[in-house]
């Protein structure tokens, strides 16, 4: 027989399980999106991975809370210099990608 502790655990544990497979999941979305927006600036995205630098509380559209996450990437234009891009999301959408200010070739 359960009782109210052990339920306490495994709803905490369940919902820890939830939060951390759709952290996951969204940051694939970032990555893809840094990598589609590298190759339309024609730069190259470096180390092929993305970073979470920030988490906040921030609302939508609809007034609902939502995570806020800044991943951040590097970047390269000639392969001698490295630069800083973000990707922003709110919740599981995309707000924008940001590209640091870097030379062209």
């Amino acid at each position: 027989m359960l009782d109210i502790t052990a339920i306490f655990w495994l709803i905490l544990f369940g919902l820890i399980l939830y939060y951390w497979f759709n952290a996951l999941r969204i940051k694939d979305i970032a990555f893809a999106a840094a990598q589609r927006h590298c190759s339309e600036m024609q730069v190259q995205m470096l180390d092929q991975s993305v970073y979470l630098r920030r988490l906040w509380f921030k609302r939508d559209n609809r007034g609902q809370f939502r995570f806020w996450r800044a991943f951040y990437f590097e970047f390269t234009v000639t392969g001698e210099d490295r630069y800083t891009g973000r990707v922003l999301m709110l919740g599981p959408h995309l707000n924008s990608v940001q590209l640091d200010p870097h030379r062209f070739h």
